[in-house]
């Protein structure tokens, strides 16, 4: 496909779409659920939108992740565990994406969004205001929970994708006990990894469409980077909202593909 056949206005829609997908994604994961569609909407094939994403999407969260540590807001040791092992799992991923069907995931997604929503959303404000910047978890079990949430959620973002930060930031919540703030920080970390991950399987695949994917990345960093000042400065205030409306929205994309595969 040649970038040249997007009309300009289509262009500019894409562009303005990736930087909400930016800053919704930087405050609480979920980013895919905009910036995939936006992509399919300006005519780009199902695995070239996939792959031009995570060009638009690894240049966005390298920024929001130099914003959130350069304010303190990483782990390092516990984010830079799980984002080891979402490397080989993002990669493994993207290499059965390519043929495995989907449906399992869904399936369980079915179960999991509801959960995630209750357990995170009722959670009180008391973790986040003491804003804990170290884990309620020590020793070796915290080593080997990070080093699975990274494998798992990112053999999840190189399959499937849309929400991966979103899980990762629940997990770095709810399972090691950081503070939102922190688990947001963390979860970008993790996610670049990832992408980066899921990057290079599209590149070496030639699924990549360059001009469009850089404007539409640079939009990107800008609503990574609004977006990831908003959620240091506010702390659960801003990321609970957005992380309920990411949900919603993961949970309304797989019940219509479930529909939709139905239907078909």
């Amino acid at each position: 496909m040649d970038w040249t056949s997007i009309p300009p206005l289509t262009l500019a829609l894409l562009c303005f779409l990736i930087f909400l997908a930016g800053f919704v994604d930087s405050i609480a994961g979920g980013g895919g659920l905009l910036s995939i569609p936006a992509y399919l909407m300006a005519g780009l094939p199902p695995h070239l939108a996939a792959g031009t994403n995570k060009l638009s999407a690894s240049l966005g969260t390298t920024v929001s992740t130099i914003r959130y540590f350069r304010h303190g807001r990483v782990h390092l040791a516990a984010a830079a565990t799980s984002a080891a092992l979402a490397f080989p799992g993002s990669f493994l991923g993207s290499k059965a994406a390519l043929a495995l069907p989907s449906e399992g995931f869904r399936a369980a997604l079915l179960v999991m969004i509801p959960v995630a929503a209750v357990l995170v959303l009722t959670r009180k404000n008391g973790d986040d205001a003491e804003d804990r910047r170290e884990p309620k978890i020590h020793g070796f079990r915290l080593w080997f929970l990070c080093g699975a949430i990274g494998l798992t959620i990112g053999f999840y973002d190189g399959f499937f994708g849309p929400g991966a930060g979103t899980f990762l930031l629940m997990l770095h919540s709810l399972v090691l006990g950081f503070g939102l703030r922190t688990a947001s920080g963390n979860a970008k970390v993790v996610n670049l990894s990832s992408n980066y991950a899921a990057f290079a399987v599209f590149l070496a695949a030639g699924q990549i469409l360059w001009v469009p994917g850089l404007a539409a990345g640079a939009c990107g960093i800008a609503g990574n980077w609004l977006g990831s000042g908003i959620a240091i400065r506010k702390g659960a205030k801003a990321i609970k909202p957005v992380f309920a409306l990411v949900l919603v929205m993961l949970f309304a994309k797989v019940v219509y593909d479930a529909l939709t595969k139905a239907v078909g």
